[in-house]
C-alpha cells in the first residue's frame, strides 16, 4: 500500500499519465548490470538480454538468474546496477585525464561507472560520509580494479574547504526520500513521509552548496535523485540557482529523459525499463587556469621492484605512497590529502614484510596479465574450490595470478604441486 499523501501528489503531478504510472508499479521490475570496461575478455553470458539504451556497457538480465553468484562478479567483470541509476553518469560525461568527484558515492555503482569511462587516466575522488558505507564503497572500487581513485570518508563541507574549485566534473547523487525505489525496496515505502521529503530537501541544499565549491570555473555539476518529489528535484535546483548565480542549467542530448526545463530531466517507470530518477546538469561560469601537477612520491622499495620484475608488472603513470608496511600507487593529479579521512589512496600494491613483498588482492584484480598465471574454468569445480579458500592443484611455483577464464580474480602461491590459496578470508564463500 502506497502512502495516500504520496498518491495524491503524484496524481496532481502526472495528470492524465497517472493511471499508467500506477500500472507500472504493479509490473515486475527490470534488472540490469553494467560491464566493466577496465576488464576486457569474454562477455558471453547466458543471462544477458537487451542493452540499456542510455549506457553502452549496460544490459538487462534474466530476472530468474543470479549473476551475483557467478565468479565473473567476484572478478569485477560487471556491477549489478539498476538501469535508471546508470543515467546520471551519462549526463556527467566523464573523460579520461580529468579530475572528477563523486560526492555521495556509496555503494559504488555510479563511481565505478565513472572510473570505467576514465579508463585509468586522471584523478577520481569518491566520497561517502557514512563510515560503514564508505568501507563497502572501498571494497567495490577494489573489486572493479580501479587504480586512479581516492576513497574518502568525509563531510562534503570538509572537502569543499580542502579542495575548492579543484574538479572538472562533480556528481551529487544525493540521499533522498527514495520514491523512485518504491517498486524495488519495501523499506522505501514504509519510511516515507512528507516530513522525510522536507528533511531530505534541507540536507540536499547543504550538499549542493558544498559541491558547488568543488567545481572549477567552466566545470560541470550533475545533481541527481531517485525520487519524484519536486521539493527534492526541480525546486531544489531552482533554489540552488538563486543562491549560486555562477551556475546555469545546461541542456544535453538525452532522448531517454522526459525534459521539463532544459537541463532538468526525469525518468519515469511507465515510460522505460527502469525505476524513477531525476537529474539536473549545471555549468559553472568562467574558465579554469592550467595547473601543473607535482609527482613527488616515495621511492619504490627494492622488495616491490624485485617482485614486479619477476612478475612482469608495469605500473601506469603515478607515484608511490607508503603507509607503514602497506604500499600504494597513487594517480597523477592527486591533491594534498593530509588531514582527510582516507580509506584508499589509489591502488594498493601490497606489503613490505621483512625483506619480501606480499601482493595485495587489489593488485590482482587490477592486473590483466603477468608472467605466472593459472586460469580456471568459470564453470569448473576448481574455481568453486578457490573461492571457498581451498588449495588447488598446479605445477606453478612462487606467486601466481589466479584467473577465472581470462579475468584475474586473486593470488595463489605454488610449490610445484599445489597453489596455496591467498583469496581474502573475508570474501570466501
Amino acid at each position: 500500500m502506497l502512502p495516500e499523501a504520496f498518491l495524491k501528489r503524484m496524481k496532481s503531478q502526472l495528470g492524465s499519465e497517472y493511471p499508467a504510472f500506477l500500472e507500472s508499479l504493479e509490473r515486475p521490475r527490470a534488472v540490469a548490470l553494467r560491464f566493466n570496461p577496465l576488464k576486457t575478455g569474454d562477455r558471453e553470458l547466458p543471462f544477458i538480454m537487451q542493452p540499456v539504451p542510455w549506457e553502452p556497457e549496460g544490459y538487462y538480465y534474466d530476472s530468474e538468474s543470479r549473476p551475483g553468484l557467478h565468479p565473473y562478479h567476484e572478478a569485477g567483470v560487471y556491477y549489478l546496477q539498476e538501469a535508471s541509476a546508470m543515467a546520471p553518469v551519462t549526463l556527467l560525461d566523464p573523460q579520461p585525464g580529468e579530475k572528477i568527484c563523486d560526492l555521495c558515492a556509496a555503494p559504488g555503482g555510479k563511481t565505478t561507472q565513472i572510473a570505467g569511462r576514465m579508463a585509468g587516466e586522471g584523478f577520481l575522488l569518491c566520497n561517502e560520509i557514512n563510515p560503514k558505507r564508505a568501507k563497502i564503497l572501498s571494497r567495490n572500487m577494489e573489486r572493479m580494479g580501479v587504480s586512479n581513485a581516492l576513497v574518502t570518508n568525509e563531510h562534503p563541507q570538509r572537502l569543499a574547504e580542502k579542495l575548492p574549485a579543484f574538479f572538472d566534473r562533480v556528481l551529487i547523487d544525493a540521499p533522498c526520500s527514495g520514491e523512485g525505489m518504491f517498486r524495488k525496496e519495501e523499506a522505501a515505502v514504509t519510511d516515507w513521509s512528507q516530513e522525510t521529503v522536507e528533511m531530505c530537501a534541507r540536507r540536499q541544499a547543504e550538499i549542493l552548496h558544498s559541491g558547488a565549491s568543488l567545481v572549477r570555473p567552466g566545470g560541470r555539476l550533475v545533481y541527481s535523485t531517485c525520487t519524484f518529489a519536486p521539493e527534492e528535484d526541480e525546486l531544489a535546483v531552482k533554489a540552488f540557482l538563486e543562491s549560486h548565480p555562477e551556475f546555469t542549467l545546461e541542456a544535453v542530448d538525452a532522448p531517454w529523459f522526459t525534459g521539463g526545463q532544459q537541463g532538468m530531466y526525469r525518468m519515469w517507470p511507465h515510460k522505460l525499463l527502469g525505476e524513477g530518477h531525476f537529474a539536473a546538469v549545471l555549468r559553472k561560469a568562467g574558465e579554469s587556469e592550467e595547473e601543473t601537477c607535482e609527482n613527488q612520491g616515495a621511492k619504490l622499495p627494492k622488495e616491490w621492484v624485485s617482485f614486479a620484475k619477476d612478475m612482469g608488472i608495469c605500473l601506469p603513470e603515478g607515484k608511490a605512497l607508503q603507509f607503514g608496511q602497506t604500499l600504494f600507487w597513487t594517480p597523477i593529479g592527486m591533491p594534498d590529502i593530509r588531514g582527510l579521512k582516507v580509506l584508499r589512496p589509489g591502488l594498493e600494491l601490497g606489503q613490505v614484510l621483512k625483506g619480501r613483498f606480499e601482493p595485495a588482492h587489489a593488485l590482482a584484480l587490477w592486473l590483466e596479465k603477468c608472467n605466472t598465471e593459472e586460469s580456471l574454468d568459470p564453470n569448473g569445480r576448481e574455481i568453486g574450490m578457490y573461492l571457498h579458500g581451498d588449495v588447488i592443484s598446479s605445477e606453478k611455483s612462487g606467486w601466481c595470478l589466479v584467473k577465472v577464464g581470462t579475468y584475474s580474480i586473486g593470488w595463489g602461491k605454488g610449490d610445484g604441486r599445489i597453489l596455496k590459496n591467498h583469496y581474502p578470508k573475508g570474501l570466501r564463500r
